[in-house]
């Protein structure tokens, strides 16, 4: 009877010791991958003040990350209604090689209002930060757009989600393996018309998401802005007049 109990035991605790292995050996591999991962962080604020800002973003890796010159990170924006980007601005920094940045969308008016603009899509080439190792930024130029006037607060905010973080590297780094969740069609380099297979990283952002206030008129002022504006242009026009006809030369 003592020693059928015994063996009884021994077959359960082999049973036990074999399902606990073939539960270990079936864990993804990602699991153990990402144990020894370290996060890529991400922060993007605004500088500047007034209506026209510069948007600085800057990507950091862990300190695992050894050799980052054969990576290239590309950054994928999307800029709400209430702002924009100007195509002109961005194609004068790019010849004085201030910026790698590239308006995506055809169809854009930088004079149209908030109310009747879309959200635009650019496409940011980051460059290595000189000061970190394993740090990547970026800029880009943003200006507010004309609001709607409010009845009582004089302020709007605009929310600036998050953007895609794109990464291509000419040899294979375990953080590819981490953290890359799809591929990304998408040329290679600025003036490159060849097409890479971009690595879609997911990161951790220190905000999630970044905020701006915009100043916007009251409706309560609308009557006074229009008299004076008809004023002042009244009296201009009539200075102007003025002048043309005390200094002018006419001749018949």
């Amino acid at each position: 009877m003592a020693a059928g109990a015994v063996a009884w035991l021994l077959l359960w605790a082999a049973w036990l010791v074999g399902r606990l292995a073939a539960d270990f050996s079936d864990a993804p591999f990602s699991a153990g991958v990402r144990a020894t991962c370290s996060e890529i962080i991400l922060r993007q604020e605004f500088l500047k003040d007034g209506f026209h800002r510069d948007l600085l973003i800057k990507v950091k890796f862990g300190e695992s990350i050894e050799d980052l010159q054969t990576c290239r990170l590309l950054i994928k924006h999307y800029i709400p209604p209430g702002l924009f980007v100007d195509p002109y601005e961005l194609a004068s920094l790019r010849e004085r090689n201030l910026t790698e940045a590239v308006m995506l969308s055809e169809s854009f008016n930088i004079e149209a209002p908030n109310y009747l603009s879309n959200e635009s899509a650019v496409l940011i080439y980051a460059r290595q930060d000189a000061q970190c190792i394993d740090c990547f930024q970026a800029f880009l130029p943003v200006h507010y757009r004309y609001h709607r006037p409010h009845k009582k607060d004089g302020d709007t905010l605009i929310v600036v989600n998050n953007p895609d973080l794109l990464m291509y590297c000419d040899q294979e780094f375990p953080i590819l393996k981490c953290w890359a969740q799809s591929e990304v069609a998408a040329p290679c380099a600025l003036k490159s018309e060849e097409i890479c297979q971009w690595k879609s990283m997911q990161y951790k952002s220190i905000l999630k998401n970044l905020t701006v206030q915009v100043p916007v008129g009251l409706t309560i002022h609308t009557s006074l802005v229009c008299s004076v504006t008809l004023l002042i242009t009244i009296l201009c026009s009539t200075l102007i007049l003025l002048a043309v006809f005390k200094y002018g030369h006419f001749s018949l």
